[in-house]
Parts: structure tokens; C-alpha cells; sequence
């Protein structure tokens, strides 16, 4: 195993493989998902969990999509209010679903490790909080020492609230930043000052947190290398566990409240890449861990211990440490991952809510893989995850010859060997320290749904 700290920033290869992609939290992705894939065949892989004496811990995760104000540059599924009275519906429904698919699951109901998202989770009252977790400890035993994390938005948390979120269980808090200069806030609409900040970070310390993460954004508008050296500076100061620096991707089309984003205010393709190389060379220089895609953590935290001992997985919260769970996810547009299918829950609150008055778990569509799918997946989580991809385990997990298998995917993949992106021998495909930026176009290639329908306007770019 090589060591994840070399990380080597070429602008002009990455500029020449800068594509369009998925994140590849899931594979297949989600918009390869079938509406055949419905509640029933839900419930049923729910049933047989423990088919061949297997039974696999679980990971739980909860969508809670209220915000009390909009941030201009967000593409999540969320609902902007004031008005607790909507949440208060909203946790009277979870608690008919986590009901209703706790009832259908085979085999252990033991949870390590459980993720709050949104929306903004914060977003509840201290009581609504209290509340989802006694629903949900009614129907799953929280293992102790699991992973309970959620996200917190810092400008609607007080001390008291953190101090809560631990008695509750929660250990691990991700705190959205994005940038700290006061004019890339305005023009996305997100005031939050670092003081704030801080106290939310000093909090969860103080409450006996193991990690605390901070997401930035690079690519928003008015940012340039120098206003968010000053952000970069504070978020050292502030000396998070884990950092998440996420490529902005401008897609007014897709997502609405980016339509009130100046698209001339925007940062260019080549100022954004200055932007990320500084925020890569200060974050190494501090001694964070580059872990792959947008992640960095402290080479004593979890994940990057996780990447040295080879236990690192990808999933819908971006890496995680927990490869062998089934996720079960509860809440409008949820994604769910048991056995080997994923299905996700109803995008809009009314379907959902109608869903559950029918009794009726509240699946919109879903995807049981196929050998192929499985075996492509394991190839690209190997990559995105390690850096590397062992062929004989491939070849002796998924019984095919790997150099006929893919023969198409290996032709295509020496222009990029050429560039010095990866190296293939007999044994092992290697991402070199060159081609860790562009590890999603590397994955790609493997991508069997994209080789057929080279359609990929819909992704964000890679970097």
C-alpha cells in the first residue's frame, strides 16, 4: 500500500480529463433506478437479510428537510420554513415508517452507526429531537461506541443544543461552512460569522464529540485564492478532524435557488483550480490526510486509518468506515442500500405522507444489481476508496478473467496510463499520486451504464 499523503496537483492533465461524472456514492447510480423496483420488492429484501447465516450490522439514516432560510447555492432536497408545525407532522410519519420497516426486517435490529442529513437536522426543536430518538431507539439498539453523527448548521445552535445532541448519542457533528468572506456569503445568502462557528466547534468538544467535520465550498461566486486563503486560515485555527472541500456545481436548470446566483460573479474554470490546488497545499501543509474526491482528515481520525488498514467504503454520506452494513434510510427522498439493491423513498412530502396513510412503505424506485453491477461497483469503490484495485481478487471474488472481461475499459484506459494518471500491470491497477484528483473519471470507465449512453449533461464536473 502506497502512503495517502501523496497527492501531486497537475493543472494541465487535469484540465485535458476534466469530465462530467457521478460522485459514485452509489453504483448503479440513482437515476439508473427502476420504478419497478417498488415497496413490496423493498420489504421483501428486508425480509431475507439473513439468508446464508449472514447477518450484517445495520446503518441508519434520516432525512429531515426543513431550513428556516435558503443558501443560494444548495441542490438538496429541502423545504424552506418557518413553521414547526410541519416538522411536527413530518416526525409523526418517520416514526409510522421506522414502525413499518423495522417490522419488516429480518434478522439483527443493532445499528452502528447512524447519520442525521438534510436540510438542516438542527433545524428541530430540542424536544423534536428528543423525540426522533426515542422513536428510533424503540425500534433499533444503538450499539455503544457507534458512529451517530449529524449535520448542524452553526447560525440556528446554541451550546445547549450540542450539549443535547450528545446526551442523545450523536458523537460525530459536520458543520457547514462554506466560506467565511463576508461577500461570497452574501451573494449565496448565508451570514454566519466565525465566532459562531467556533463556539458550535468548542461545544461539541466540550459535549465529548470524536470528530467534528467542516464542509467548504470552492467555485462560489466572488470567491478568488485570496479571500479563501483567509477562510483556510480560520478553518486551521479551528483544527476540525475531518474536511470536506466540494466542487459548487452550477446547475440552474436542476436546482432553483441557484437561478438568484450571478453567473458572472462566478469564479473561472482556471481561478477554481487555483482555488483547490491552495486549499490542498494548506491543508497538507497542516497535516490533514488527502483521503480521495473532496476529503481530508487528521491521519489519527477514523477514516484515514480506515484507508491505511484497506476498510475505507464510499456511500451516500460520502466515506464512511462501515463497508459491511445494510443501510436503512427514512424520510422524503431517502436512499437505502440492503442486500444488494438500493431503493429510494418518494421526493415530494405528499407522496411520502400518502404513501404511508396506504400503509404502505414509501418506495418511489429502486434497482436489485446484477452480478455485473455488483462486480463494477466493488471495482469502483476499490478506486475511489484505496487507490488501487487488486485484479486477482477481483477475478477470484466474481470469477471472470479480468484483462478479457474488460478489455474495452483497458484500452480506454491507456491514454490515461499515458498521461500518467495510473500504471496497470499483471496484478494491479494503481491510481499515482497524478490521477488521485481525477479519481471519478477514472472510475468511469468502468461505469458499464454510462459506455452505453454517453449522455452525462446531468453530472456535475469532476473537479
Amino acid at each position: 500500500m502506497g502512503t495517502f499523503q501523496e497527492l501531486v496537483f497537475d493543472p494541465q492533465v487535469i484540465r485535458r480529463f476534466d469530465v462530467s461524472g457521478p460522485r459514485y456514492t452509489s453504483y448503479p447510480t440513482a437515476d439508473h433506478f427502476v420504478e419497478a423496483f417498488d415497496a413490496e420488492a423493498y420489504r421483501l429484501w428486508l425480509g431475507r437479510r439473513t439468508i446464508g447465516g449472514i447477518g450484517r450490522p445495520l446503518s441508519l439514516y434520516v432525512h429531515i428537510p426543513f431550513c428556516n432560510t435558503i443558501c443560494y447555492y444548495c441542490a438538496c432536497n429541502k423545504i424552506i420554513t418557518k413553521d414547526h408545525g410541519r416538522s411536527a407532522k413530518y416526525l409523526k410519519y418517520l416514526a409510522h415508517e421506522l414502525e413499518m420497516q423495522a417490522a419488516a426486517l429480518e434478522g439483527t435490529h443493532e445499528v452502528v452507526q447512524l447519520h442525521f442529513g438534510g436540510g438542516t437536522p438542527t433545524f428541530l426543536s430540542n424536544d423534536e429531537l428528543r423525540q426522533l430518538m426515542a422513536s428510533i431507539r424503540q425500534h433499533f439498539r444503538l450499539v455503544p461506541n457507534g458512529e451517530y453523527s449529524i449535520e448542524v448548521d452553526p447560525r440556528k445552535v446554541d451550546a445547549e443544543t450540542v450539549a443535547l445532541l450528545g446526551e442523545l448519542g450523536f458523537n460525530r457533528m459536520s458543520v457547514g461552512v462554506q466560506d467565511f468572506d463576508p461577500a461570497v456569503q452574501k451573494a449565496v445568502n448565508r451570514i454566519q460569522s466565525i465566532e459562531e462557528t467556533q463556539l458550535v466547534i468548542e461545544a461539541a468538544r466540550a459535549s465529548g464529540f470524536k470528530s467534528v467535520s467542516v464542509d467548504l465550498i470552492y467555485g462560489l461566486p466572488k470567491q478568488n485564492v485570496i479571500s479563501f486563503n483567509r477562510t483556510l486560515e480560520e478553518i486551521i485555527k479551528l483544527s476540525p478532524d475531518r474536511l470536506s472541500i466540494y466542487n459548487y456545481a452550477h446547475l440552474p436548470g436542476l436546482a432553483k435557488p441557484q437561478r438568484r446566483i450571478n453567473e458572472a460573479e462566478l469564479p473561472t474554470p482556471d481561478a477554481k483550480l487555483q482555488i483547490l490546488q491552495l486549499a490542498i497545499r494548506r491543508l497538507t501543509d497542516a497535516g490533514y490526510v488527502f483521503i480521495g474526491m473532496d476529503h481530508f482528515a487528521k491521519p489519527d481520525d477514523e477514516l484515514a486509518v480506515a484507508q491505511r488498514q484497506g476498510r475505507l467504503h464510499r456511500n451516500f454520506q460520502g466515506y464512511s468506515t462501515h463497508a459491511e452494513a445494510d443501510l436503512m434510510a427514512f424520510g422524503v427522498s431517502a436512499i437505502s442500500k440492503v442486500g444488494p439493491t438500493y431503493c429510494q423513498n418518494y421526493k415530494t412530502i405528499d407522496e411520502y405522507y400518502d404513501a404511508i396513510d396506504r400503509g404502505v412503505l414509501p418506495v418511489m424506485r429502486g434497482i436489485e444489481l446484477t452480478p455485473d453491477d455488483l462486480l463494477r461497483r466493488s471495482i469502483i469503490q476499490a478506486l475511489m476508496c484505496h487507490f488501487e484495485l487488486s485484479i486477482e481478487s477481483i477475478e477470484i471474488a466474481h470469477l471472470i478473467d479480468f484483462k478479457s472481461y474488460f478489455a474495452d475499459e483497458l484500452a480506454d484506459l491507456a491514454e490515461m496510463e499515458k498521461a500518467g494518471l495510473l500504471t496497470i500491470d499483471s496484478q494491479w491497477i494503481t491510481v499515482e499520486p497524478r490521477g488521485r484528483m481525477l479519481v471519478r473519471a477514472i472510475a468511469m470507465v468502468f461505469d458499464r451504464y454510462l459506455r452505453s449512453d454517453r449522455q452525462r449533461a446531468r453530472y456535475s464536473k469532476v473537479i
